[in-house]
């Protein structure tokens, strides 16, 4: 017999600048699979100044990334009882948003999911009911299993930009062009930027990003 229960966890954010009723932006900024928040949140800091907050949630489950001690990351999911996890996330998220909304509440939200957390933020932001000023995906693509009638839906007077490193290992440019034409056919346009590099964040691109924010 298989039974579920609801528990309470303690989860843990990690913060660039204030969040202030006088917070012009808030970036919300979620971490690819095996990264901890704490040092992840540090490439963000360029974003960062008196009218920009960033905030990086850090996933709930964590491991050794090699064996049984060493060095721990994060992971938002894995396979194992996965609409559970989402399910979790996703009340998560929303409980941050809801904190971030009451703390500055005249911000304009930004959104960057990178790699696994791309695809962590696409299903939560399909769930959506609040104005999102831009969504970055990163080294990311939008789940197989998203509902893109509903992404299009909460999506649609949001600022998409899809960013990849061309010696990506990971994102295959075959694998791009099969995202970009499942959002088009929904009417999303999203905006390509690329760089030289691998699967990593890059300060230009963000300061890029913030200057057009």
């Amino acid at each position: 017999m298989h039974r579920t229960i609801q528990v309470s966890r303690t989860a843990h954010l990690h913060q660039l600048g204030e969040l202030t009723p006088h917070t012009q932006h808030v970036w919300l900024v979620l971490h690819g699979y095996g990264q901890l928040a704490k040092y992840f949140v540090r490439h963000f800091e360029v974003l960062a100044d008196e009218t920009t907050a960033v905030l990086a949630p850090e996933a709930l489950s964590r491991f050794y990334l090699q064996g049984f001690n060493g060095r721990v990351g994060a992971t938002w999911m894995t396979k194992e009882e996965r609409l559970h996890e989402i399910h979790d996330y996703i009340g998560y998220l929303n409980a941050v948003y809801e904190q971030v909304r009451s703390e500055a509440p005249h911000a304009q939200l930004h959104v960057l999911g990178f790699s696994q957390g791309a695809a962590t933020a696409c299903r939560w932001l399909a769930q959506a009911h609040w104005p999102v000023t831009e969504f970055v995906l990163w080294a990311g693509v939008f789940p197989e299993d998203m509902e893109m009638t509903a992404a299009q839906q909460n999506l649609a007077n949001t600022r998409l930009t899809y960013v990849y490193g061309l010696q990506d290992e990971f994102v295959a440019d075959d694998r791009v062009q099969e995202q970009l034409n499942r959002v088009r056919q929904v009417g999303l346009q999203p905006k390509i930027i690329t760089f030289e590099g691998k699967h990593e964040l890059n300060a230009e691109v963000l300061l890029h990003l913030k200057k057009f924010s």
